[in-house]
């Protein structure tokens, strides 16, 4: 008798990682797109920062994306048992948030206007310890905010995919998902931003074989090739915001899917997808214009504070 509920048990607990691992799965799929934009995002967030700092940045961000999905999955979990509605709007604020700061960044490079006089570039020369402090401190800041967003779209996804499953299955499945986003996500950018100090280390390698210079030639390659890959990310991590939160302000608006659908009736899938994110991105700009004209006007009126 003891055998036989031990056995039983064994099964069900099989069956149910089983269905945990097929679920896990397809959640990883549907979220493998917004994993793109957050590594982009949060590469982009240590450019100009010293070398020492960028390793020490980035475990920063790591621990806030860790506590900002301990805070997104029981908070998910609630809202979807008591207020399903309430996804849906919360998740178009958060789109609109990512479009007004990518419009922002836009804004400052080729508007500059008094709204931004109190920033200071990734690149700009900090003239002392504490100013080094405070921007690298402003950074992680906005990095955490931004990753606040987009760890939200990856639990709500992940969310979707499981609602119909028992809820110890929707908790694990969901857990998985965020950490392995994090740590997937924190990973890449580690070595992304280290890749310099990798070249540079190549670069200097002993020897004289047809190998080593090699060796030596693709490091000297690497340290060249840095700089440049970091500011492809800055500007595919601004794209991204716009994306992403065009993205989710579209899947918001009802109004949208009749607009889209007779544009992409007929295609192949991947004229579709270029279409979709055409419209996204433009979605993407016009609400970050809109809510950085709000936010101008509301300090015009009650002060910059």
């Amino acid at each position: 008798m003891a055998g036989g509920s031990l056995l039983a048990l064994i099964d069900d607990i099989a069956s149910i990682l089983d269905d945990v691992a097929a679920m896990s799965k397809v959640a990883a799929k549907k979220t493998a797109s917004v994993l793109g934009d957050d590594l982009a995002l949060n590469a982009q967030q240590v450019t100009g920062v010293k070398a020492d700092r960028e390793l020490p940045i980035v475990w920063a961000v790591a621990k806030g994306s860790m506590i900002n999905k301990a805070i997104l999955v029981p908070l998910a979990l609630l809202i979807s048992a008591f207020i399903p509605w309430a996804i849906t709007p919360l998740l178009m604020i958060g789109g609109a948030y990512l479009c007004y700061e990518g419009f922002e960044k836009v804004a400052h490079k080729f508007m500059p206007g008094e709204h931004h006089e109190e920033e200071k570039p990734a690149t700009a020369e900090v003239k002392n310890e504490a100013d080094a402090k405070k921007q690298e401190k402003d950074k992680v800041k906005g990095a955490v905010r931004t990753d606040f967003i987009l760890s939200a779209e990856i639990i709500v996804i992940s969310l979707g995919i499981v609602s119909s499953a028992p809820f110890l299955n929707q908790v694990t499945v969901m857990v998985l998902i965020a950490v392995a986003m994090t740590i997937g996500v924190y990973g890449l950018v580690g070595a992304i931003v280290k890749i310099d100090d990798a070249g540079l280390y190549l670069s200097k390698l002993n020897g004289e074989s047809g190998i080593m210079n090699a060796v030596r030639a693709f490091g000297r390659g690497i340290v060249n090739l840095a700089p440049w890959l970091m500011k492809i990310l800055s500007v595919v991590g601004t794209i991204a915001m716009f994306l992403v939160g065009g993205s989710i302000i579209s899947h918001g608006l009802p109004f949208m899917h009749s607009l889209i659908e007779p544009l992409t009736h007929g295609h192949e899938s991947w004229v579709n997808t270029l279409i979709t994110g055409a419209t996204d991105l433009v979605v993407g700009l016009v609400v970050g214009a809109a809510v950085l004209a709000l936010v101008m006007i509301g300090k015009k009126i009650f002060g910059k504070k």
